[in-house]
């Protein structure tokens, strides 16, 4: 980056409350250049890695990306792709004393907001970085204005996985309208949570939320649940039951694990989709309901509906939105964080005094397969916190409620992601974070092999201090 540029003052109303990342592996021009951009109004955070920015991307969410091409490690475009794939509408603006004009094109091909080459115009940075951070900002008006209100749809979602935020935007978005919601993820991925989160973004929120688990209710009982009865429909019907569409009237309904709903009741759920009309059984009449409904499965459905057990035009009218909610193991910066509020609840609710978990302990959180997801942390930590004597966990008894899980049989895909996590994990304890070396041990370029990095969320330079 050039020394002797000198940025001019950016108006206030750009630049208050946003933040600028800047990288670069030269650490004279990081400090100068972060002391110019501060000067000019931004706040900024400097890091000297590719790999560091990753993380600060993660935390911190900045508005505009700012790096150098030419760096050792992780270089600028393959920085950019990371960063692509956590947040496809971050602008990111390239510096090079190396660009040239067929360079530029490609970047600006692939998405780059910006591409300068050194020595560069400081006033058309300045212009460039306010474009980027007035797109940015436009981006993000509303999830910025009065953040505490705006957020409370979310408040009982703890993330700060990039997946996850990305998939929050997306749940708010939908929210505002009408259109039916599909989530499929895992068991325990917290699928009823993030359909309770949809309902208190919408404009429903005031109307009554209703879950319902297709799979908990015996098959004969499964439609006069829904759809209500009327007296003398069956044998035990004493009296009319109005059902749990009519009691959702107004607001929504959440119907966990659709995919194991009979097939003669799939017809009638299409009908009521369709009409918006519910009969219930043993009646004559329909009844209008005014209901948005979101359902969710941990199964393949399009397998299920490949083989003929779920109707596919039901499907088309239940997945006009799919939500696919990620895995514990894919969001593993989560862990620290879900075991924490865990504990907390759990302390606050007894008078044992246990304030957090032992480094090994967490260390054995943040490695685990997690083929139960959050639900199974969840269990661990109370198994832990039932049986800790002191006000720290120790490792000892995480490794015990975790081997109260080994029997289980892991899905075939957990087994796969569990593998190349280990055998990533391995690689970087070898050769202590030499992301080259460690790629040329596993065959592949240092693009592919940082892009499996961050899939797992390892850091290199963890295992760089550990010499």
């Amino acid at each position: 980056m050039n020394a002797s540029m000198a940025l001019q003052t950016a108006p206030n109303n750009l630049v208050q409350n946003q933040t600028i990342l800047l990288v670069d592996d030269d650490h004279d021009l990081l400090k100068l250049f972060s002391m110019r951009l501060k000067a000019s109004g931004y706040d900024v955070i400097a890091v000297d890695s590719g790999e560091k920015a990753l993380v600060e991307v993660s935390i911190h969410h900045p508005k505009v990306v700012i790096t150098d091409l030419r760096m050792d490690g992780m270089d600028g475009m393959a920085l950019f792709n990371a960063i692509h794939k956590i947040n496809s509408s971050l602008p990111v603006i390239i510096l090079t004393a190396h660009g040239t004009i067929p360079e530029a094109i490609e970047a600006t091909k692939q998405g780059v907001f910006g591409f300068i080459t050194k020595p560069f115009d400081p006033k058309q940075l300045l212009e460039q970085i306010q474009r980027a951070m007035t797109v940015s900002v436009g981006d993000s008006h509303a999830a910025d204005e009065n953040d505490a209100t705006t957020q409370a749809w979310r408040k009982s979602i703890i993330t700060q996985s990039p997946a996850m935020e990305e998939l929050l935007s997306q749940a708010n978005m939908v929210a505002g309208s009408d259109a039916s919601v599909f989530i499929h993820g895992q068991s325990g991925t917290g699928k009823e949570l993030l359909a309770k989160a949809v309902h208190a973004a919408s404009p429903r929120r005031d109307r009554p939320f209703v879950a319902v688990n297709c799979a908990a209710i015996p098959e004969h009982l499964l439609e006069s649940e829904l759809f209500g009865h009327v007296k003398g429909a069956f044998t035990g019907a004493a009296g009319n039951y109005e059902g749990l569409f009519k009691a959702a009237d107004g607001g929504t309904i959440f119907l966990d694990e659709i995919g194991d709903m009979p097939l003669s009741l799939q017809v009638k759920l299409l009908r009521v989709l369709q009409e918006r009309q519910i009969r219930p059984v043993g009646s004559t009449r329909s009844t209008y309901v005014d209901v948005r409904i979101i359902s969710a499965t941990h199964c393949d459905i399009d397998e299920e509906v490949r083989l003929g057990n779920f109707r596919e035009d039901l499907y088309y009218r239940l997945n006009v939105v799919m939500l696919e909610l990620p895995a514990l193991a894919e969001r593993r910066q989560d862990i620290p964080l879900l075991a924490k509020h865990f504990l907390e609840k759990l302390a606050k609710d007894s008078s044992t005094k246990v304030k957090s978990f032992a480094p090994e302990a967490m260390e054995m959180l943040m490695t685990a397969p997690w083929p139960g997801n959050i639900r199974q942390l969840q269990n661990v930590v109370e198994q832990s916190f039932a049986l800790c004597p002191s006000p720290v966990v120790p490792a000892r008894l995480v490794l015990k409620a975790l081997r109260g899980k080994s029997g289980e049989v892991m899905p075939l895909t957990e087994a796969k992601r569990q593998f190349e996590y280990d055998y990533l994990l391995k690689l970087l304890q070898l050769t202590s974070g030499n992301v080259s070396q460690a790629a040329r041990l596993a065959s592949r370029n240092r693009t592919e092999f940082y892009k499996l990095l961050h899939r797992h969320s390892l850091n290199p330079a963890v295992f760089k201090t550990r010499r």
